[in-house]
């Protein structure tokens, strides 16, 4: 298999293989090894402010001078309205009460506590740090962004779900377009519908391919030779990859959440809004059974901040029913070798097939 095309000449990589952004799961160490066998590492920055992006940028360059790209949610915030007040305040006594009721300990935030902030500042830490490689999701850019980021000779991927998405990216000059199958786990990237769109990975993937003229990163349950050049076949000029890495030796996930992965079965992985307020894909537990039915399901990423103290304790206490443990559609072992040897054994049976 020929791996490079203009996808790795402007990534500067030799393989277009991307480890996924996975905020809570990639840590520096992971990004390094991706990158240590010519992958494109991802730094997720999720939603920290700008202090926490450029202490995380930073502390990911001590470990390698190799490429590797930057990503951020750029959600649109919904303000703070008496009645989000009122709803905020019902989620919060609820998680309150179920929490004493299964032992664990915490104390959620008043709304007034969270630290929420723009994508802009995290912007602002980008260019400062000179990260040349930037990936987003949850929406696109505004177009005073995008000019200020292509100033600065920055590289912009953005997240579709759809081809209407994919369309929008392209238009607003977004330069590499992330097509996300409904397969992948973790978050959905959809910005332009109310709804998650329902198509499967790889018919979208095709359809996106003959609507834009792009270069495409296919994302969403690539797990060995076989996935990975299906969707070259339908179009994707790279392949991000993410639930293939969870369990890696480089994973923030604890051992529990590892075994946890390794007794799945394909009905208990759900779409989800019960921990961000957003749809996310992973593992069915206690916690998603109580909450999807019912009305304590508050917009993002209100939910998310005030669950993220229960997962805290959660994990603390090793108790993966309140854990929120993402993963996608495709189950595998779930390798806890090194990024790199799970990337290269990925590369070696691909060029093998």
């Amino acid at each position: 298999m020929e791996w490079t095309n203009e996808l790795t000449k402007r990534l500067g990589i030799m393989f277009p293989i991307v480890q996924a952004p996975m905020f809570g799961v990639t840590t520096p160490e992971m990004v390094t090894a991706a990158s240590s066998v010519n992958c494109l590492g991802s730094l997720s920055l999720g939603d920290l402010d700008a202090e926490q992006c450029i202490t995380t940028i930073r502390n990911t360059r001590k470990l390698s001078n190799k490429p590797f790209a930057v990503n951020i949610f750029t959600h649109s915030i919904p303000p703070i309205t008496d009645t989000l007040r009122k709803k905020y305040q019902k989620t919060k006594v609820f998680l309150e009460r179920i929490s004493l009721q299964h032992d664990l300990d915490v104390i959620f935030p008043d709304i007034d506590e969270l630290n929420i902030s723009s994508y802009h500042q995290q912007i602002d830490a980008i260019i400062s740090e000179g990260c040349k490689i930037l990936s987003f999701t949850f929406g696109n850019l505004d177009s005073e962004s995008i000019q200020r980021l292509k100033k600065h000779e920055v590289l912009l991927i953005g997240t579709c779900t759809s081809v209407k998405e994919a369309i929008i990216l392209e238009k607003s000059g977004i330069d590499i377009i992330c097509v996300q199958g409904i397969e992948a786990g973790g978050h959905r990237g959809t910005f332009a519908s109310t709804k998650i769109p329902q198509i499967g990975g790889l018919s979208l993937l095709a359809q996106v391919s003959d609507a834009v003229n792009t270069p495409l990163i296919y994302a969403g349950g690539i797990y060995n030779a076989k996935t990975l050049l299906a969707t070259k076949t339908l179009g994707a000029d790279g392949f991000q990859v993410g639930s293939l890495l969870i369990a890696s030796k480089e994973s923030a996930l604890k051992a529990f959440e590892k075994d946890r992965l390794k007794q799945i079965d394909e009905e208990d992985i759900v779409l989800t809004k019960s921990f961000s307020g957003r749809f996310a894909q992973g593992i069915k537990n206690l916690f998603i059974e109580t909450l999807d039915s019912t009305e304590y399901i508050l917009p993002y990423p209100y939910q998310n901040k005030l669950t993220g103290v229960l997962r805290k304790a959660a994990k603390m206490q090793e108790n993966p029913n309140f854990a929120s443990i993402w993963t996608g559609q495709s189950i595998h072992k779930f390798s806890e070798d090194s990024t790199g040897n799970i990337l290269t054994e990925l590369i070696t049976a691909t060029e093998t097939f």
